[in-house]
């Protein structure tokens, strides 16, 4: 839904209805991930993809079919189909999971506020009842703001509570996902599978050492959508026009901008200053913080000593085995341009549980659900 958000946001504020077509579970290697939707309205202007193509035909003639028809959701399944792969199904051999629904915006208004919040870049989730009693089918409730006040409802009762908690919850991750809500119990009697999109702040890459290297991995990082912040003590190398990449350039040292500073379970800590000075305490703190990486920079030589200092100071075999170093793929990189490209190719495969080898040395699914916990 919210890869569609800035037209439907039109398209509610004008209260024009519109169909919804919403990939709510993929399998295999479908090449859009759940969340990802197409809209039609009445006129019969569509926006957006579940399938980059594949589908797109099918989808749209059912968008119009719920239009028409004023009915409840459907539910359409698309798969591989060995005998005739373009007429059917999904030429990369996925199969999708899809909800089509008719929206009326003027019956949702807490919509028109989720997709304001989202195109001015800021934080909100959307919940959409999926799977559960017929009355419910497709229902949305809206967590918008820092405080994440819940707006919309489900039934009005214990769902409404259940639902708005996880959303919250998946909100605070970062992370749009489906999950199962109720059916024992007196919090949600009603069993409900619901889909939580969340358009979430951006994550952060914390890059400490203003040095060559650093300049590309703030350009790497900003490339792949994080608000980058390089830091170092030393202020004559620590400048905004050194690193035009980087949301913010923080001159200090980089145990203290940590310890005052804002991360959570998406955050990269990327330490280039290879530096005992300046990196035992910094790491000291950053493995013991709730981020989803922290990788160091140096040689074996630096490493070993590095995780000797480390201990010396108190840090425990389970937090050492969390560092990265030294940092990055092994991509045989030597220019700082590859070099960050070998540790950003480490964080997503980290990120994703991703193995970093070659693809074609590799069996199974290509894409792998996101990491569902970071350590603390």
């Amino acid at each position: 839904m919210l890869n569609i958000a800035d037209t439907l946001h039109r398209w509610c504020r004008e209260a024009r209805p519109f169909a919804l077509a919403t990939v709510v579970g993929v399998h295999g290697s479908a090449p859009l991930p759940v969340g990802t939707s197409v809209a039609v309205d009445e006129d019969g202007d569509a926006v957006g993809s579940v399938s980059g193509g594949c589908v797109e035909g099918q989808v749209y003639e059912l968008c119009r079919q719920v239009l028409r028809d004023r009915g409840a959701p459907q539910r359409a399944w698309f798969g591989y189909s060995d005998d005739d792969a373009f007429a059917v199904g999904l030429t990369c051999g996925g199969e999708l999971d899809v909800l089509v629904q008719r929206i009326d915006p003027t019956a949702q208004p807490h919509l028109v506020d989720a997709l304001d919040e989202v195109i001015q870049g800021r934080a909100a989730a959307v919940a959409q009842v999926m799977d559960g009693p017929e009355s419910l089918l497709g229902y949305t409730l809206s967590v918008l703001g820092s405080d994440h006040v819940a707006y919309g409802r489900v039934d009005a009762g214990p769902a409404d509570r259940a639902v708005a908690d996880q959303a919250r919850a998946l909100l605070r991750a970062g992370r749009t996902a489906r999950v199962d809500i109720g059916g024992t119990g007196d919090r949600c009697p009603e069993h409900l599978s619901v889909l939580v999109h969340v358009a979430a702040t951006r994550p952060r890459m914390l890059i400490f050492g203003a040095v060559d290297f650093a300049a590309a991995l703030s350009q790497a990082g900003h490339f792949l959508g994080y608000r980058v912040t390089v830091c170092d003590a030393h202020p004559v190398f620590a400048t905004a026009a050194r690193f035009p990449h980087a949301d913010e350039v923080v001159v200090d040292w980089p145990h203290r901008y940590l310890e005052r500073t804002g991360v959570d379970e998406r955050t990269a800590v990327c330490v280039l200053t290879h530096d005992a000075k300046f990196d035992i305490p910094l790491l000291r703190l950053a493995l013991n913080l709730p981020v989803a990486y922290v990788g160091a920079m140096g040689s074996r030589r630096t490493h070993d000593e590095r995780l000797q200092l480390l201990r010396e100071v108190g840090v425990t075999e389970d937090h050492l085995a969390r560092l990265r170093s030294p940092i990055g793929l092994d991509l045989g990189a030597r220019t700082p341009e590859e070099t960050a490209v070998s540790i950003t190719a480490e964080i997503i495969a980290h990120t994703n549980r991703g193995t970093g080898r070659p693809l074609t040395q590799i069996t199974g699914p290509i894409h792998r659900p996101p990491r569902l916990t970071s350590h603390r």
